[in-house]
């Protein structure tokens, strides 16, 4: 509990106090007769002045700003009216129960900011800088790019940077949610905001703080409430026409039936007390953000960042969504998964059988001066040093392959267009995946199959997305059109694009908006960095955090952390539970109010009646709004 929360239940617990002594000496006509009006009128407004003094000044203030009405002014004019009627306990009760009110609304704030909270303590205090041979503390924000900083064991990372020295476990669970610590050495990439674990590192700064992963997090967090959902724009403009026109009704209620119909002003006045308390639009106004707010919330605590209750509000719409394949939907990762010596058909997948490892042994060393992944991965599969010695006049064919001498033969390594170009007759390999074909001028030595992983649990995340209320799911790729399709099959997506350039993304994805039904969403999921186009176009943009990928950060509405997309199904969960909050919280704030105001009108209401309008159902709304925070 903060120190004005403690000041304000302070305040609540002697007014309170207070007021039930008095109430039982006015109930049992201790006052009557033997005290003068004005001094009973004078110790009702000791304990009104304790709790009510903030409420009168904010109203005051924002009535010489010009913004006359709000809650404040509703609270200040409803208890001045009850004084004046002579109701003393009833206008104190208002003002301690609307105080009440406040200070849930305080602690459920409190508590609903709390995992973004926590997610706003990665940021690091400071940063251990060394200079010839001492470290000496400073601010992250004055480290240049290039210095050597060190992270002690227990100390949270300050800046993204390379490891030149050290072994550790990171925590990075405050990113990503992820309770498993991530293992580091030298050459691995750290991140700012994530906990440094047994092992001291010496790293090299590779971002200034303001570019780095945490000051990106950050500020992405502090403006996430910028961006409202469309519920939340309509009861603030509701709210902006709606105090005005209250206070001018229970005005026409006070004056018009006594100067139109002569009855008595003081049971007007009442009612329309009553009318301006149950009248205040407290529970809407308070309880809808914190819903919202509850749910971007309970999102990072998964370790899911979302910029926004309107993307919150848009995912819980979703009904297409489209990944991209390579790093979305598979690892990115390739391997040598079987070989095919000459033209038998059979596949091989011992890599050290004598005739695969010569294949193997060629092929790796023709690619040896190449870094693609195709390359590497060939080289894995052999497993041997490479002795590039052996090879003499290398030419790179573009979008073909390689043609080389290896110890003085000739050599030609790529794809069916290299084979065909050399008039090579070989066997055309139709196994889903990249196939590179081995040849000499002499004779064809066989194929390699390459093929990119599925992520785990990929096929487990499209059917949990599909339970959550996603009706399309379709995946795009520049792979070839056999890799692509096996990959749809064995992840059963309803409909796949193949062969495409990130131009032709972007135009199917807006012929995908064009097509869709109602008021349908339609979400994005690449890596944010070659797909910030399509991210940007897409309803909703989703993209791998990679642990920092500022791409993805920047270009989409809702981040992975982790690169975990079983944790959309998620997101789509809470965007739902925190939709029908809120949406409990408006009709039961519509409803009580209106059946108050109706029963109040007719007289049949008193102010203890209007309080539960007003602060009960505040009350209520808001622990309501609590829990949105939970993610089940």
């Amino acid at each position: 509990m903060t120190r004005k929360q403690k000041k304000n239940l302070t305040r609540i617990i002697i007014s309170l106090a207070l007021f039930l002594i008095l109430l039982v000496c006015d109930k049992t006509g201790i006052f009557t007769g033997r005290l003068p009006v004005a001094a009973v009128i004078i110790l009702y407004l000791l304990p009104y002045g304790i709790i009510g003094y903030d409420i009168l000044l904010k109203a005051a203030k924002n009535i010489r700003n010009g913004h006359i009405f709000d809650e404040n002014f509703l609270m200040t004019v409803a208890t001045i009216a009850a004084f004046c009627i002579g109701e003393y306990s009833e206008a104190l009760a208002v003002m301690i129960f609307y105080q009440v009110g406040e200070f849930f609304q305080s602690y459920a704030v409190g508590k609903s900011r709390q995992s973004i909270a926590e997610m706003m303590s990665i940021a690091p205090e400071y940063a251990n800088i060394e200079e010839d041979g001492e470290l000496s503390e400073v601010d992250p924000d004055e480290v240049p790019v290039g210095s050597c900083i060190v992270i002690k064991p227990g100390e949270r990372i300050p800046l993204d940077g390379t490891v030149l020295e050290g072994d550790s476990f990171i925590d990075t669970s405050a990113l990503t949610g992820e309770s498993v610590p991530k293992h580091t050495g030298v050459g691995d990439e750290v991140i700012s905001g994530c906990v440094n674990g047994q092992g001291t590192l010496r790293v090299r700064v590779t971002k200034a703080y303001e570019d780095s992963t945490v000051a990106k997090i950050l500020e992405l967090v502090e403006n996430a409430g910028s961006k409202k959902a469309h519920l939340e724009k309509f009861i603030t403009r509701f709210a902006k026409y709606y105090t005005p026109a209250v206070t001018i009704g229970a005005a026409l209620i006070a004056l018009l039936p006594p100067l139109l119909l002569g009855q008595p002003f003081g049971s007007w006045i009442h009612r329309a007390c009553i009318f301006l308390i149950v009248s205040c639009p407290c529970a809407l106004v308070i309880s809808v953000p914190m819903g919202f707010f509850g749910g971007i919330g309970a999102a990072s605590k998964i370790g899911v960042l979302v910029k926004g209750s309107n993307y919150l509000e848009a995912i819980s719409q979703l009904k297409t969504i489209v990944f991209d394949k390579t790093g979305t939907l598979t690892k990115g990762e390739f391997k040598v998964t079987s070989v095919f010596l000459g033209e038998d058909d059979t596949a091989l997948t011992d890599f050290e059988l004598p005739e695969v490892k010569k294949l193997l042994e060629a092929a790796a060393h023709a690619e040896g001066y190449s870094t693609h992944p195709i390359a590497l991965s060939i080289q894995a599969a052999y497993g041997e040093p490479l002795n590039l010695k052996r090879l003499e006049n290398s030419e790179e064919l573009a979008g073909r392959g390689i043609r080389t001498r290896l110890d003085g033969k000739l050599l030609m390594v790529g794809n069916h267009r290299l084979m065909e170009e050399e008039k090579i007759t070989f066997r055309r390999n139709g196994d889903f995946g990249t196939v590179v074909y081995v040849a000499t001028e002499e004779e064809f030595l066989g194929s390699i199959l390459i093929t990119d992983t599925l992520k785990d649990g990929a096929k487990e995340a499209l059917s949990e997305i599909r339970q959550a209320g996603a009706a399309k799911t379709v995946m795009l790729t520049g792979d070839r059109k056999e890799a692509a399709e096996a990959v749809a099959s064995e992840l059963g997506v309803d409909e796949y694009h193949a062969q495409l350039l990130p131009a032709d993304k972007v135009a199917l994805v807006e012929d995908l908006m064009n097509t869709k039904e109602g008021r349908g969403k339609l979400a994005f999921v690449g890596d944010g960095i070659n797909d910030a186009p399509v991210l940007m176009r897409s309803d909703i943009g989703i993209a791998m955090g990679s642990l920092g990928s500022d791409a993805a950060i920047e270009a989409a509405d809702i981040v992975l952390m982790d690169d975990d997309i079983r944790k959309i199904a998620s997101v789509i969960k809470i965007a739902g539970k925190t939709l029908r909050i809120v949406k409990q919280n408006v009709a039961f704030a519509l409803t009580v109010k209106a059946l108050v105001l109706l029963i109040g009108a007719l007289g049949m209401a008193n102010l203890w009646e209007a309080v539960f309008a007003d602060v009960g159902v505040s009350v209520i709304a808001i622990l309501n709004s609590m829990r949105a925070l939970k993610t089940t």
